[in-house]
């Protein structure tokens, strides 16, 4: 298991698939690192040699913003938007779709589990919440 950049990689698989699980890597990233290094598509990670992997530790470092870096970026650029009180730094703040997707239905991913509001008609249902 090949570790780029605090990231350890699947050895087990292409390198071309392996560099994918560092954040901000694409297929269409890796492909470039790939090409600029030299490096052959069908070599397994785990076969890398060192000037290899030190070739791609400084592309990455040096042309990308990948991993820390990236996160660090998008959560700032999230908590700009929720500063301004922007209709997008709303929907961060309350945990709704961002993108414009509807709500009324569907959405659960976002909005968590379905929270049902209204009267309990079952007795011992009553005396459970009435306890809670």
């Amino acid at each position: 298991m090949p570790r780029i950049i605090g990231v350890d990689i699947p050895g087990n698989k292409r390198i071309e698939y392996a560099l994918r699980y560092i954040y901000g890597i694409g297929p269409a990233k890796a492909l470039e690192i790939i090409e600029k290094t030299g490096i052959d598509r069908d070599l397994k990670a785990a076969d890398l040699s060192q000037d290899q992997i030190s070739k791609i530790t400084k592309i990455l470092q040096n042309d990308m913003v990948v991993e820390g870096d990236l996160r660090r970026s998008v959560a700032a650029d999230i908590r700009r938007l929720q500063q301004i009180n922007s209709y997008r730094g709303i929907r961060h703040r309350r945990g709704l779709p961002v993108r414009g997707q509807r709500t009324k239905t569907n959405a659960r991913t976002r909005k968590g589990k379905k929270i049902t509001i209204g009267a309990i008609r079952d007795k011992t249902q009553r005396r459970l919440a009435a306890k809670a």
